[in-house]
């Protein structure tokens, strides 16, 4: 269902150095987002919806003020309801942890203000200054940590760049003619494992990811570790974690995920299909809390390769 919808939490951006200091906020507005017509600003100002950070409102007139905030609710003229549930594993005054479905944006991006993790997640637990430690794409279903507390938000960062935490994903994709003639003949012995290390860089559009010649900046360990006619389900431990790291290394092995709607090649905007989503789940998330010492090991229900069975 499509419904038109405004964000609940603010969006704030500073403004710039700039080199006409006659120059509107409204006409810097209009400059910095081309897509959103001045009028559409200006309704947003006549509601109030448009602030400095000490909530004074800012008017069609206002003047542009160097390295000021401009608080502003996003807005989109309709908005998907993803109807699957959020799960909370796990809560305490530093962290929670959560599942995140298929479809479901972590944050508020593209044409989602409200239906995305953090805003389902501020309103289940009252805990306003929740925010993701780390990312999923929209996409990919799974298990995910934020931070609840900002003192303390940096250590959890720094758990993602010290590599001091553990992920492990579940995929599913269709196997090479190679392997699915090893599988028939008896001669595949599980588990068959790879190690993933190339360069990625942005590709045309920008949002999707290539493989490119240069020093690796990429590296994951993948491993087959069950077959069901032309279908093999993967186990997947990203070292690092690059933008569609996963789904890139398993097309680069020729077994894009199945459901990619990306990889191997970009398909055209439409709705969600409900009933068709990525094969790509974030099982399981083991760490060292930083702070409670607590020694965390989630696990969800992994991907199901008889369900795509044909």
């Amino acid at each position: 269902m499509m419904t038109s919808a405004r964000a609940a939490q603010a969006s704030y951006l500073v403004l710039p150095q700039h080199p006409d200091p006659s120059v509107t906020v409204l006409a810097y507005l209009c400059e910095r987002f081309p897509h959103i017509e001045g009028a559409i600003w200006r309704d947003r100002m006549s509601q109030g919806l448009v602030t400095w950070q000490d909530g004074s409102l800012i008017d069609p007139t206002s003047q542009y003020r160097s390295c000021a905030r401009v608080y502003y609710f996003r807005e989109v003229v309709a908005e998907t309801k993803i109807p699957f549930k959020v799960e909370i594993l796990y809560q305490d005054a530093e962290i929670v942890i959560a599942y995140k479905p298929h479809f479901l944006p972590v944050t508020p991006s593209g044409n989602y203000v409200n239906e995305c993790l953090v805003h389902r997640l501020r309103i289940a637990t009252g805990i306003d200054t929740l925010v993701p430690a780390h990312r999923l794409d929209r996409e990919t279903a799974g298990i995910v940590l934020l931070s609840a507390n900002p003192d303390t938000r940096h250590q959890y960062h720094d758990l993602f760049k010290s590599k001091t935490i553990n992920k492990q994903y579940h995929a599913i994709a269709k196997l090479t003619a190679e392997l699915i003639e090893q599988y028939q003949v008896g001669q595949l012995r599980l588990p068959v494992a790879w190690t993933i290390e190339n360069r990625l860089k942005p590709a045309d559009p920008s949002f999707l990811m290539q493989v490119v010649a240069g020093d690796a900046n990429t590296h994951s360990e993948i491993r087959l570790v069950a077959v069901k006619g032309n279908l093999g389900l993967f186990e997947l431990s990203p070292i690092t974690g690059k933008t569609h790291q996963l789904r890139v290394h398993m097309l680069s092995l020729g077994m894009p995920l199945l459901n990619d709607r990306f990889y191997p090649e970009l398909q055209p905007k439409g709705p969600d299909d409900f009933e068709r989503p990525l094969q790509l789940l974030a099982r399981e998330l083991s760490f060292c809390d930083p702070i409670t010492h607590i020694d965390h090991h989630w696990q969800v229900p992994g991907l199901e390769l008889e369900r795509w069975l044909s």
